[in-house]
Order: C-alpha cells, then structure tokens, then sequence
C-alpha cells in the first residue's frame, strides 16, 4: 500500500521550514530531492569504500568498481534493456545528447540531410542538434504542437522525408507535462528506417519506462530528477546504433590498447566512457532506482495520476489563472501565468515567502515559448512526496499572488 507520509517521512529536507514555513517543494521538474538512503550510500561510498573504479586490485577498488557496476544492471532493470551492456554512464541527460550528436550523428551525416524535432523540445535534445546545423548544414525540421498541448505521432511520422535520418523527441514535455506516444512515433520511425533518440529526463521519474516495448534506439535518463545525486545519468542504446557509433571523449578506460602510432577502443559500453567517472554519483543513482523499483513504478505513476488530476480541477477553478497545456495525459507538471500579474519571477517569489518552491522563467524551452507566445512561465511540479495539502497550500498562494498583483 502506497503511504505518501511514510515517504515524506525518508526525505530529511522536508521537514525543515523556509522563511519560516513549513517547506512546500513543488520543483521536482528541476531536480528532485534525495531520500535518506540516497544520502547514507553517498556517505558511505565516500567515507568507507572509495577508490578509484576499473584501476586497481585492492580491496577498496574492487569494492567501488563492485558497487559502481552494479548500478548499470539497475539502470537496464529500471528501463527494462534487454541488456546492461546497453546501458552507457553519462553525467546526465545533457551529456546523453552530445554523446548520440557527436559519436553517431556527426559520422553518419552530411549537408542537406534531416533532424526531426518537437517544439517542446528542452535545449539539452535542441543545443546538440544545432551544432550539426551550424558544422555541418544539417537541417532541423520542427512539428508543432496543436492548441492543447499535444503532440500528434501522426504529424511527427509526416515530417520525416528521404532526407531525415533522426527523429529526436522528448517523452514528457518539461513545460506543458504533455505525455508523448513515442511508442508510436518509434513503430512508424522504425517502417521508415528512421532512428529515435527518446529525451526521457521528465518522463522515467513519473511512469514506469520499457524500452524495449518502445522501440527507441537511444533513451536518455538524468540522475538528480530520478532522486539520485545530480552529476549522474545514462542513456540507454540499441547495439546496432551502438555498432555505429565512434567514440566521443578520449582517455582513460574507453580503450584497450594504446602504442605510438595505434590505438584500439575497448567494447561497448565503455568505449564511450572515458576518465574517471562520477563514481560515488552513479553508485549513488543507483541506490535511488532501487529506491524506487522498492516504492514501485506504478504505485508512484497512479499516486502522482491522482494529484494530477486533483491540481487540474483546483487550478482550474482560477479563472484568472493561465495554464499552458489542456493535454487529458500529462505528468504532474503545470505551468502557468497570472492575468495582470507581473513577471513569472515575482509570482515565484511571493509564493517563496510562504514556503513554497516553484520554477520561473523559460524552463530551458525557449523555441516553445515562442510558439506560445509568452516569455515566461511559473512552473509547480510535483514528484512521489507531495500531497493533496500541498496542492491547496499552492491554491492558497496563488490566490494571494491574484490578490496583490491584480
């Protein structure tokens, strides 16, 4: 049975007051906060057990390569991958992107040909792209969503020509929270030989994730939205784009053989993981996916269904409010402005004084902005702990933001 207060109750950062109220954190969009088993294997993979990972024979080494390792079974249990193998380390979702840009895009790419996009696409699944644009004289094609907020699959598939040789697409909007049919998208992609680069930063904290029954060739995941430490991520590929694929960093552990005038690179997945790595923020990651296979993917997905549904029918009783995105299948993300209100930030800083913690500002999605056409938005998202209270607690501020700036 799912206890939200039982939950509340393993995250040591809820129970503090700010501004002298009781925390309200409604920024999980941004970076989730970290239970106490998160912290405990923080502590104790830095005061107890580290060494450096892959280099030596000594006890503490192996216990760090141990527990570092580990974590890419949890990770290809978590997105259910076929194998670990699959699953490459990366500092989170940011780096995932330059990875498919630089390591299998760049190669296979030459002026002229085409990169399919959302316009709710965050800047880490845009920013990569456009350096292809910029180098290469790629072209990026854009599919806009229709007036709630959706994306239709069809219009996707629609775009892509003889020319398109990626379709790069977020699962869940980090604006509007609209949830993507990227299954969809991947089964039409895949009839045309098109492969699918999935930006799941927003989606594999709310729902649960296979991607195998997806059918994506590359799924990115970011660690510190997943309740783990920032710094840490991976990125899920299939072994045939895998195959394609050169290395992107040299260094250290990504190769087998170094001579004077010859290299050789190590297999998949390390040929892509160069240096030292975030050791302790992947062990950590790792204790944060158990974490949450433990509460359980589905039970996390109807609880947050339910405040999803509960904030829809509270904010919506603001007439006064706008919310961007009427999508009927959204995560438990809503963003919004205020009729008369000033800027997004001073709604978010009244809403501070009381306790509450919202985004403001254009969320790293400009393009969709744009397209919009506001500058700027407030943004409540919400993750396992929060709580109908906490949605009310919301209401309540929001409702004095009307008050003083109406």
């Amino acid at each position: 049975m799912f206890d939200v207060e039982a939950i509340r109750a393993q995250f040591p950062i809820l129970s503090r007051e700010v501004n002298g109220k009781p925390l309200c954190y409604l920024d999980n969009g941004a970076s989730a906060q970290k239970p106490q088993v998160v912290l405990d294997t923080i502590q104790r993979a830095y005061g107890h057990e580290y060494a450096n990972v892959h280099r030596g024979l000594h006890t503490l080494s192996t216990i760090s390569t141990e527990n570092y390792e580990a974590t890419r079974g949890t990770i290809a249990r978590f997105l259910n991958a076929p194998s670990e193998d699959h699953i490459v380390f990366t500092s989170g979702t940011t780096e995932a992107m330059n990875l498919v840009s630089y390591a299998w895009a760049m190669p296979r790419m030459q002026a002229g040909d085409e990169i399919v996009l959302s316009i709710m696409e965050h800047h880490a699944n845009i920013v990569p792209w456009h350096f292809l644009r910029e180098r290469m004289g790629v072209k990026l094609v854009w599919v806009e969503t229709d007036v709630n907020g959706d994306l239709d699959p069809q219009a996707v598939l629609d775009a892509v020509t003889e020319r398109t040789k990626l379709i790069a697409i977020t699962h869940v909007s980090n604006v509007l929270g609209t949830v993507v049919d990227v299954k969809s998208i991947c089964a039409g992609a895949r009839t045309r030989g098109v492969p699918v680069c999935v930006d799941g930063s927003q989606a594999a904290v709310h729902m649960p994730v296979d991607v195998a029954d997806i059918g994506c060739d590359f799924y990115a995941i970011t660690g510190h939205k997943l309740y783990g430490p920032s710094g840490s991520g991976a990125i899920f590929i299939h072994p045939d784009r895998q195959a394609e694929m050169r290395p992107f960093i040299g260094g250290g552990d990504m190769i087998r053989d170094v001579h004077r005038d010859e290299v050789t690179w190590n297999d998949p997945p390390h040929k892509f993981e160069a240096g030292t790595p975030g050791i302790v923020q992947t062990i950590g990651l790792g204790a944060a996916l158990e974490w949450m296979m433990n509460v359980g993917m589905e039970n996390i997905r109807d609880h947050e269904a339910d405040l999803t549904a509960y904030a829809r029918t509270r904010l919506d009783g603001l007439n006064w409010l706008n919310v961007q995105g009427k999508s009927r299948d959204k995560a438990a993300i809503f963003s919004f402005t205020i009729e008369g209100a000033g800027h997004p930030h001073d709604i978010s800083t009244v809403l501070d004084k009381k306790g509450i913690a919202v985004r403001a500002g254009q969320h790293c999605a400009q393009p969709l902005m744009e397209h919009m056409g506001i500058n700027a938005t407030c943004r409540a998202s919400f993750g396992v702990y929060n709580t109908r209270a906490e949605v009310d607690k919301l209401v309540e501020g929001l409702e004095l933001c009307h008050e003083l700036f109406a």
